[in-house]
């Protein structure tokens, strides 16, 4: 899978928070924001990657190193 629009910074930093094996709701309380942006960010962070679950979107953050100052995967 590969994200066809790169993944805003928000997104990416939402999307590798999951890799920590954290909810939503933890999410939402450790970036003080409100739960609803977090399923908005996470939403879209998977129709983006073309991810089904957010087990496949931990997955696909996994494979690629990215660099959350551009959101883009870094070169390995």
């Amino acid at each position: 899978m590969t994200a066809t629009t790169p993944l805003t910074p928000s997104e990416a930093r939402l999307s590798a928070l999951l890799l920590q094996g954290l909810t939503n709701r933890d999410i939402a309380d450790r970036l003080v924001i409100s739960l609803r942006t977090v399923e908005c960010h996470i939403s879209r962070a998977l129709s983006k990657t073309g991810c089904r679950t957010r087990l496949e979107l931990a997955l696909w953050m996994m494979e690629r190193p990215f660099n959350l100052q551009d959101s883009r995967p870094t070169d390995r």
